[in-house]
């Protein structure tokens, strides 16, 4: 077979919980727990490679067919598609990407997981290409295929997610499409509900257009995780709102604001740029704000306005 899983059939069904956001459940599995039973014939299948989860690379594997139909759908996989996946883990969301006709590139940080997924995708040749490598340090742009364009879909490690997905949306090389697994706590901050933007919420839409597809419960995993996870989706612009000599200008602005979340932006900025408040007011009003707004109420335009009004002061960088 041309997958590391051997998994029985799941029928999932989509629900939601007080959130409003859809949760995928399995109909066939106890409630969602850490100590949920492993999925027939994965335990098996691990046991025959020698392998276990490691902790210490936060491996939680993707098991469930119905979660992996539900991303496949939501990054709209097509004949011929380049995927980069990070984190291939059992390879259940490879075979699924492969046999939807995407041409695959899976970055596996774990060397012995790396080596049983190379040789259980062979029979796909060059369709599937298995890269022993850290997406923390790999250079992205020699994943995908020169002039290729390429979209990134993966079941993320909870303690990378953050940066592999900053690494991708901050590359010359971007994406045209992430749709990833991550903790459901930073799915939300990514996302952003209105007047709750983060700092991390306002970078993922300074490059793209970010929501969550749905919540995925612990059961869906092997070993099933202490937290629920989210699959999110971020649609990268395709034209860059700001110059890129201007994007580190904008982010130390950002990063001022969000210093001192709490606090009016008069005295959150006056602060982190050491300038008088009567100066950060006038510039706050001459970017249409009210002073005594603070930074998670402002969205995507506001900083755009604020960073036009600071680069115009002689103090900005």
């Amino acid at each position: 077979m041309g997958s590391i899983l051997m998994a029985r059939n799941q029928h999932t069904q989509l629900l939601s919980e007080g959130s409003g956001e859809p949760i995928l459940r399995s109909e066939d599995s106890p409630a969602p727990t850490p100590e949920a039973p492993i999925p027939t014939g994965v335990a098996a299948r691990l046991r025959e490679l020698g392998l276990r989860p490691r902790k210490g690379l936060g491996q939680h594997f993707l098991v469930s067919p119905g979660v992996v139909r539900r991303i496949l759908e939501a990054a709209e996989v097509g004949p011929d598609q380049a995927i980069v996946e990070v984190g291939p883990g059992l390879g259940i969301l490879t075979q699924a990407l492969a046999q939807a006709g995407a041409q695959v590139i899976g970055v596996e940080l774990d060397q012995e997981l790396a080596g049983a997924l190379t040789t259980a995708f062979q029979a796909y040749g060059p369709r599937v290409r298995i890269l022993h490598a850290d997406a923390r340090t790999q250079d992205l742009a020699s994943l995908a295929p020169a002039g290729v364009p390429y979209n990134v879909v993966a079941n993320l490690p909870y303690y990378v997610g953050t940066l592999i997905v900053r690494r991708f949306l901050e590359s010359e090389r971007k994406p045209r499409r992430l749709v990833v697994m991550l903790q459901r706590e930073v799915a939300r901050s990514m996302v952003g509900s209105p007047g709750k933007l983060s700092l991390l919420g306002l970078g993922v839409r300074f490059y793209g257009s970010p929501s969550i597809v749905a919540t995925v419960p612990p059961g869906a995993f092997h070993p099933p995780p202490k937290v629920t996870s989210a699959i999110v989706r971020i649609d990268v612009h395709q034209e860059p709102l700001l110059p890129a000599d201007q994007e580190g200008a904008f982010f130390s602005l950002a990063r001022a604001g969000f210093s001192a979340p709490r606090k009016q932006l008069r005295g959150a900025l006056s602060h982190a740029l050491a300038r008088p408040p009567a100066e950060i007011e006038g510039l706050l009003r001459d970017a249409g704000i009210d002073p005594s707004r603070r930074a998670g109420t402002l969205d995507l335009r506001d900083w755009l306005a604020l960073h036009s009004a600071w680069k115009e002061r002689t103090w900005s960088p």
